[in-house]
């Protein structure tokens, strides 16, 4: 087992580790391992950690980011699907998860502690972090599996919102997160996303800083509350969804066929503000859609 300083880990330790462990990457569950250091300091840097800190990680593999969240002084809660990685996880860090934490998210002592759940992450999409500590402030640093991005966001959003989010996507997903209005990439999600987020960097990560590397880029994308933050309900976020299935359709004609009839009473309202009535969903700005909320419930 590599000492605590080794971290994080290279590529070189990182596979002597998985062949330690036995453990193959797994395609299907995204296991791309981070080995590089420079993206593991700009993670933490960009997150803004500190002793006051509780954050959340999804999928936290070897524990690379793990131990750097750590070092930071923050508290941490982790969900990791795979039961071998969990097990390493387990014995690597068994100091700090076997001390309970305060109210505060602390040891009784004022040190940081880690709290890992065996599962998958849209079952715990905030790994199990208690309610009570949540709301007085958390923030989310992951290496995030490409597979659960956007259902696993979906989930976030629903609930009580971090101050912040560092997240490692698949290029593709980044993107589509942070898409302007009017781009190809923007959809339902990138409304939804920057309604409650604002995008404040996002960083270009090659593929070579992970193993195995995957067949393409990954970005490394920071995310704020926003003060304003608009959220939409269910039944909203459904018919959003419908109209982006039919992109390239006029939303009019979306709107008028949708089983909501809000969206037709929104449409309209569009209309008396200036909106072009040949508009496509795309090209309609996010403050436009933020507007359906009075209309869909």
């Amino acid at each position: 087992m590599p000492e605590r300083s080794d971290m994080p880990l290279s590529p070189t330790a990182t596979r002597e580790l998985l062949e330690q462990l036995e453990h193959f990457p797994k395609k299907k569950l995204g296991q791309n391992f981070l080995v590089d250091g420079n993206i593991v300091r700009k993670s933490i840097e960009l997150a803004e950690l500190g002793v006051d800190s509780c954050v959340v990680e999804i999928g936290p593999g070897l524990g690379t980011l793990t131990q750097a969240i750590l070092n930071s002084g923050a508290s941490l809660w982790a969900v990791e699907r795979d039961a071998t990685l969990t097990e390493h996880l387990r014995i690597h860090f068994s100091d700090e998860l076997n001390t309970l934490p305060t109210m505060t998210g602390r040891s009784p002592e004022g040190q940081p502690i880690l709290k890992l759940t065996e599962g998958d992450c849209l079952d715990y999409p905030i790994a199990g972090l208690p309610e009570a500590i949540a709301v007085t402030g958390y923030k989310i640093v992951a290496n995030l599996p490409y597979a659960v991005s956007t259902p696993w966001m979906d989930a976030v959003i629903a609930g009580e919102l971090p101050e912040r989010m560092v997240l490692m996507l698949q290029k593709e997903a980044g993107d589509r997160y942070a898409a302007p209005h009017g781009s190809k990439t923007f959809g339902a999600i990138s409304i939804f996303l920057q309604s409650v987020f604002e995008v404040h960097s996002k960083h270009l990560v090659s593929a070579q800083c992970f193993h195995p590397a995957p067949k393409v880029d990954s970005v490394l994308l920071r995310l704020d509350r926003r003060t304003d933050a608009i959220r939409f309900s269910q039944t909203a976020r459904e018919c959003i969804r419908r109209i982006f299935t039919q992109r390239r359709k006029q939303l009019g004609a979306l709107c008028k066929n949708d089983p909501q009839a809000g969206a037709l009473v929104w449409f309209n309202e569009l209309l008396e503000h200036g909106v072009h009535p040949t508009v496509r969903p795309e090209e309609l700005p996010i403050e436009h859609w933020q507007s359906i909320t009075r209309f869909i419930n």
